[in-house]
């Protein structure tokens, strides 16, 4: 099960850190990931890490701005959200993907979801 937090409404420019905690399964195998769905847009890809090979992905729409950082020890991880822009908004879903990251940002390949949290950047 995962279970996320942290979402909620922030200025455009201004700042936002997301977290995921994972129960059930040990995350240190696994590729850890952000997707986000906007209404009548198919859920992408944000950031995804798995430090146990060394992959990692950011989608070009959030390079230099948004960085994922997991936390084996307390089964969790972050997506730190700086400088978001109105186009940011969305409702940000964690998952974890017992494969490398080039596969693990493919919906269809995630082994366990998130419900989702609302984020709302205001211009």
């Amino acid at each position: 099960q995962l279970v996320e937090s942290g979402g909620g409404l922030v200025e455009a420019g201004g700042s936002l850190r997301l977290s995921c905690e994972a129960s059930g399964f040990s995350i240190g195998e696994y590729a850890v990931g952000w997707f986000r769905r906007v209404p009548g847009k198919e859920r992408e890809a944000v950031s995804c890490s798995r430090p146990v090979d060394g992959t990692s992905y950011s989608a070009d729409s959030v390079k230099g701005r948004f960085t994922i950082s997991p936390d084996n020890a307390k089964n969790t991880w972050y997506l730190q959200m700086n400088n978001v822009e109105p186009e940011d908004t969305a409702v940000y879903y964690c998952a974890a993907t017992l494969v490398q990251c080039d596969i693990a940002i493919i919906p269809g390949a995630v082994d366990v979801w998130g419900s989702g949290t609302q984020v709302t950047v205001s211009s």
